[in-house]
């Protein structure tokens, strides 16, 4: 990997793999915090050929980046169980 792309981000981290739950597409999205990782991850879903994107950022961190991906697939899921559509609204 180039210097240039260590800066920006790169590295051997693979990119995090979108998961298909309920019709919705989450993409885990842990952000590097000190001393962890923030949970976070961007649902998305077509609806009427139109589609849709929420960013879920939560407060918690976790220090481990496997763990963090896994919460914040769950915590994606939780949020559609319990809201569905209205996500988009």
């Amino acid at each position: 990997m180039s210097w240039f792309g260590k800066l920006f981000g790169g590295g051997s981290q693979s990119a995090p793999t979108a998961e298909t739950y309920k019709d919705f597409q989450i993409t885990p999205a842990p952000m590097k915090e000190p001393g962890g990782y923030r949970i976070a991850a961007t649902i998305t879903k077509t609806i009427d050929g139109v589609e849709k994107t929420h960013k879920l950022v939560r407060a918690d961190t976790i220090t481990n980046l496997e763990d963090a991906m896994k919460a914040s697939t769950g915590k994606a899921q939780q949020m559609i169980d319990e809201q569905g559509d209205r996500l988009f609204g």
